[in-house]
């Protein structure tokens, strides 16, 4: 049988069950992130389901929500980490690296390379508002960790690397696919601290900052 051959087709209460509607959001992030989003149709998505295209509807009335609820996936929880790190009275080098070390981790080791569909053109849509207005969220919470560190480089800009380093993961995983996320997501870390303008962390420092997740 074909990789491609969606699983046995499910109806009825099964395909309005949570378990279809997962069923969809993981067929779909393999589907956009190897053949492309504007390559990929619901007829596609559904049958990689194992669903009818109907029931995909019921669950998603539109390609594009499905794309927001993947791209969700990839801000959610590392804004969430960030809001706890905001509260806390933690040196703020400790917190930014934590912060950047959690939110690459999590880029690295989805199940699927979804940070690699920021920049299609869909994400400016007005459907993926929500999405972008988390993601704005998430680099003022950057921002403000960095805004602790002292450094003659405008806040503005160090905010843009350091964003644009953690987000290059989604690009280095493509390329990569043996990449070691672990040893990536601390190196990354050390760099967004660098990019920061604070001095190349220790192994205490790590271990101080780590010891920061709500984890």
């Amino acid at each position: 049988m074909s990789s491609s051959a969606g699983r046995p087709r499910a109806t009825g209460a099964a395909a309005s069950s949570e378990d279809a509607r997962q069923a969809v959001l993981d067929a779909a992030a393999e589907l956009f992130t190897t053949t492309g989003y504007a390559a990929t149709s619901t007829r596609a998505i559904a049958e990689r389901a194992g669903l009818r295209q109907a029931s995909l509807y019921y669950h998603f009335p539109a390609k594009e929500d499905i794309l927001c609820s993947l791209l969700a996936e990839t801000v959610r929880p590392s804004l969430e980490v960030a809001r706890h790190l905001l509260g806390l009275r933690a040196e703020a080098g400790a917190r930014l690296w934590a912060l950047a070390c959690s939110d690459i981790r999590l880029l690295g080791t989805a199940r699927h390379n979804l940070g690699a569909l920021y920049l299609l053109p869909e994400v400016a849509s007005p459907g993926l508002t929500v999405f972008r207005t988390e993601r704005a969220e998430l680099k003022d919470a950057y921002r403000a960790l960095i805004g602790g560190i002292p450094d003659h480089a405008p806040l503005g800009t160090r905010t843009d690397l350091v964003f644009g380093l953690v987000e290059s993961i989604a690009v280095v995983r493509r390329d990569e696919p043996a990449l070691d996320v672990e040893a990536h997501a601390r190196y990354g870390a050390d760099g967004v601290l660098r990019l920061a303008g604070a001095p190349a962390p220790h192994d205490a420092f790590r271990t101080r900052a780590l010891a920061l997740l709500p984890w």
